[in-house]
């Protein structure tokens, strides 16, 4: 099966990617977007021996960096905690991963 877990899954880093969005408790804070950096780690479905040099069968870590400035830009939260869940979230309904973190 393809979206079944393997058990030693490869892992993807992505690290100080620089997004800008709305986040702060007062809505002063939230005003203008600010700048965050973040790092985010994956595990896709498909390992790496499994791929035979063919971008389209791994998840493309630069959609993935383009996807999250997308989703950040667009957010204006309070919390750090729930931006980060919410990217999460979104991160594992739009790629072929199997978990994630921010």
């Amino acid at each position: 099966m393809p979206n079944e877990p393997h058990p030693l899954p490869d892992e993807i880093h992505i690290e100080q990617l620089d997004v800008f969005t709305r986040i702060g408790v007062p809505e002063e804070e939230r005003a203008n977007p600010q700048r965050l950096t973040v790092n985010i780690s994956f595990w896709p479905y498909q390992q790496t021996n499994d791929l035979a040099d063919h971008i389209e069968r791994t998840v493309n870590y630069s959609t993935v960096a383009e996807e999250t400035k997308n989703f950040m830009r667009d957010r204006s939260v309070s919390l750090i905690e729930t931006l980060a869940d919410q990217l999460a979230s979104h991160l594992l309904k739009r790629f072929p991963i199997q978990k994630v973190t921010i």
